[in-house]
């Protein structure tokens, strides 16, 4: 089916032909749906932390900070494009909808109004005004979300990444230094250096630290191969295969290379304003420190189950009580130990507000198990649909991971995934239709076979910009 060119190209992609075969049997076959029992809410899967144990959290958190190695890992590879999908209908086709007026009536409480100001002439109409914003002008249309200007303050405007530079320093430093790495598109890796060479010597001085900055992109051997309606394989008007990144999935590769003991984990557009930020430094905290008293639990237990001898009785109520894995009725110490060896992930989950967002969820698990997973709508089948609809939670991406086992070597992420949860979607390319194959979300399948607690957090420290009329919210101004 592939021919000579087809061979050199998917080596040119770090593919194996075999690999393509298999993506290629993904579309023929499906991906079966995620075998959920029901929703985790609270008490039942989602913890709820009162004061004392959240003080107590973040005092473990500090107090061994500075023995860490941390990281703050922030996905940042997407394009703006979508945030800014409304302005290009209006200025491409003429549509004008609500959120155009909105934009409009308000372009003065923009941060960025004084960047457009500058480069806008003075008898700029609607569409003009508009095309300064997304093409010409600021171009936010071909940048990625981190270098757009989110926020205002008296001593000038941030952007996103700088909220992601004070984040670092108020509560990912240790001994003195904020480790921040950012995946992004090749592309845009200049903008955000030039960026970032201008100003972290700013925040450097401000927080008294040093940071590490560091990128990677998504490998192009993560991508998969695009098929046409019928599955077979779709061409390009020149008769090349067509590769596509496979989602954010792909990056547990760029996770797996990073030498840490905690990684927090946050999107790019997930920011606030420093008047607003006390909560989400207090619950990042209060995560860290969770993890840090469950890993070492259940290091201490498999110790012990390694050793011999060890009574069973409290192993199993902690791993079914704290770590949220409910063990079949014939379980053995081997199984207990399976458990207790893998890398662990604290999420902080917010109340449903009707934002969009995969929610938390149990699950059945091949080994017999029933664990706790963040599952998004195109996961479920529809016969379990009213399960999502009766979540209390949603997910906000508001992870804190544990990334080394008993021994203190870097457990091999890949291997705690599940690739059967991948997911197959519509897309088009040159007005033609084609299927595109996702791998599982970085934190859906891709963490499967993690140790997953869920915790409630507020609804203040989840304060995403998905359309650019959000930078209007109050969280934003």
């Amino acid at each position: 089916m592939f021919t000579e060119k087809d061979l050199q190209q998917i080596e040119k992609h770090g593919l194996t032909p075999d690999a393509v075969e298999r993506q290629l049997e993904n579309f023929r076959r499906g991906f079966p749906f995620l075998k959920v029992v029901r929703a985790a809410s609270p008490g039942d899967g989602v913890m709820v932390v009162g004061d004392a144990e959240a003080a107590a959290a973040v005092a473990r958190y500090e107090r061994e900070a500075d023995r860490l190695g941390i990281v703050k890992f922030v996905p940042a590879s997407g394009a703006a494009t979508r945030m800014f999908k409304e302005l290009f209908e209006f200025v491409n086709e003429g549509k004008r909808g609500k959120g155009i007026d909105t934009l409009l009536d308000n372009i003065g409480r923009f941060a960025f109004w004084p960047e457009l100001k500058a480069v806008l002439p003075p008898d700029a109409d609607d569409k003009a005004t508009v095309r300064a914003i997304v093409k010409d002008g600021l171009g936010y249309g071909q940048k990625p979300k981190g270098l757009v200007t989110f926020h205002a303050y008296p001593e000038g405007a941030r952007k996103a990444v700088e909220e992601h530079l004070v984040e670092g320093a108020v509560y990912a430093a240790a001994r003195g230094v904020a480790r921040i790495h950012f995946t992004v598109s090749p592309e845009h890796i200049a903008g955000f250096e030039t960026l970032l060479a201008e100003k972290v010597p700013v925040y450097e001085r401000r927080f008294g630290i040093r940071y590490d900055i560091s990128f990677s992109v998504q490998k192009p051997s993560t991508d998969t191969i695009a098929v046409n309606p019928d599955n077979t394989p779709f061409r390009q008007d020149d008769g090349t295969l067509l590769f596509r990144p496979a989602g954010h999935g792909a990056l547990v590769e760029n996770l797996n290379e990073i030498d840490a003991d905690l990684v927090f984990i946050k999107n790019i557009d997930n920011v606030t304003t420093d008047a607003r930020r006390g909560d989400t430094i207090r619950y990042k905290k209060v995560l860290a420190g969770i993890l840090l008293d469950l890993q070492n639990r259940a290091f201490e237990y498999l110790k012990a189950l390694e050793v011999g001898g060890a009574e069973l009785e409290p192993i199993v109520e902690f791993i079914e009580q704290r770590l949220c894995v409910k063990l079949p009725a014939d379980y053995d110490s081997a199984l207990l130990r399976a458990v207790l060896d893998r890398p662990i992930r604290v999420c902080g989950m917010v109340r449903n507000e009707g934002e969009p967002g995969g929610g938390p969820f149990w699950a059945s698990n091949a080994d017999g198990t029933q664990s706790l997973q963040i599952a998004e709508s195109s996961q479920i089948a529809p016969a379990d649909l009213p399960l999502m609809k009766a979540a209390t939670h949603f997910n906000p991406v508001d992870l804190v991971c544990g990334v080394r086992d008993s021994k203190g070597r870097k457990f091999d992420l890949r291997r705690y995934t599940d690739p059967a949860t991948g997911f197959i979607s519509s897309k088009s390319s040159g007005g033609r239709e084609l299927r595109a194959q996702e791998l599982p979300g970085l934190w859906n399948g891709t963490m499967s076979r993690w140790n997953t607690i869920f915790v409630d957090v507020p609804i203040t420290t989840f304060s995403p910009v998905k359309v650019v009329q959000d930078l209007l919210r109050p969280q934003h101004q």
